[in-house]
């Protein structure tokens, strides 16, 4: 079963994506950063048993990366579907993580298959797709990254369904630290308690919080016998910040657990 992937239910989630793939509806999904966003896409392809196709979507992300080009062979020019085409033709989940890394001029492909319609456009062949009846779109992005130069233009946001994902609560994130890394659970326990301190801190400059991705390094270093102060310096401080002041105010908040 190593194949499986895990996740924990967070709330009604999987009930309104069951919803979306059954009315052919786009979803798009939010939060912070290691909070179980692609994750959660993963297990659904899992529970649904269609392919999934994952886009990191970034600044040089072109519409032609998406839909795909024409190539040069020593036959001449062919056409090469980009994976956004190829799930539209054949079915499965098309996810694009970081919707908002990517341009605005690129994210603009998406709208023909976002409303009634469900088709895609390609204009450099003239070819119009009908997607198909297994196609779903999902899109991920985290909040705290918007600004006025990255976010999605309110003509692209209201063509999603939005669910909105955040860190576990203790509970459960305890049960996924000790799935993840076979951590004891009086470790994984005190491993979250010192997550939801740092994340409660607002007097220190820290861009992100602490991540559930990085309590699961930080337990996968500590069940191979890495000292928990170095566990927690290089999984979870060091990926937080660079300013002495703040390293060394966690360290305290490090020894005070541990």
């Amino acid at each position: 079963m190593n194949n499986t992937c895990y996740y924990q239910v967070q709330g009604d989630e999987v009930e309104i994506f069951n919803y979306c793939v059954e009315h052919d509806l786009p979803a798009l999904i939010k939060g912070p950063t290691g909070c179980g966003k692609t994750r959660f896409v993963e297990y659904m392809a899992q529970e649904l048993n269609r392919p999934i196709t994952t886009i990191s979507c970034h600044d040089d992300l072109t519409a032609a990366d998406l839909i795909g080009r024409h190539l040069i062979s020593p036959d001449g020019t062919y056409w090469q579907d980009g994976p956004l085409t190829r799930t539209v033709r054949n079915g499965g989940i098309c996810y694009l993580d970081e919707i908002i890394e990517a341009r605005k001029d690129t994210t603009v492909v998406l709208h023909s298959l976002t409303d009634h319609r469900r088709e895609l456009h390609i204009e450099r062949t003239g070819e119009v797709i009908k997607a198909h009846k297994d196609f779903v779109l999902v899109v991920s992005y985290n909040p705290s990254y918007q600004n006025i130069m990255k976010g999605l233009k309110p003509s692209t946001r209201q063509r999603f369904v939005g669910m909105s994902f955040d860190y576990p609560e203790a509970e459960k994130e305890i049960e996924i630290l000790i799935h993840e890394s076979k951590v004891d659970k009086e470790t994984a326990s005190q491993l979250v308690k010192l997550a939801s301190d740092i994340r409660r801190l607002t007097d220190l400059d820290l861009k992100a919080a602490v991540s559930t991705r990085l309590l699961i390094y930080t337990a996968k270093m500590l069940s191979s016998g890495c000292n928990i102060s170095k566990a927690c310096r290089h999984c979870i401080i060091e990926p937080l910040t660079d300013e002495p002041e703040t390293v060394k105010a966690l360290e305290k908040l490090v020894h005070a657990y541990f």
